[in-house]
């Protein structure tokens, strides 16, 4: 037996899914039934939930133009004697 699920969404969102899974070959239907199946196989979300990373602070002029060294303990280049 079937059943329905209501959900709200904006016309935009739905409109690039639907766009996204027409190219896939699936309908919104299909799609949501395959999350919903992955959800209950792993009993879990089925891909990592986070934040969009935030922009990176701005430098003042300075982008581009700071060197961090991958170890800290390793002297940079610009700073050593010669």
């Amino acid at each position: 037996m079937n059943t329905n699920i209501n959900i709200r969404t904006t016309n935009e969102l739905k409109t690039n899914a639907n766009e996204v899974l027409r190219r896939l070959g699936l309908d919104m239907s299909t799609a949501v039934n395959i999350y919903l199946t992955q959800i209950v196989y792993k009993n879990a979300i089925p891909f990592e939930i986070s934040a969009p990373p935030q922009q990176a602070a701005q430098l003042g002029g300075w982008e581009g133009k700071v060197n961090i060294s991958a170890d800290f303990n390793d002297p940079m280049e610009e700073f050593e004697e010669q």
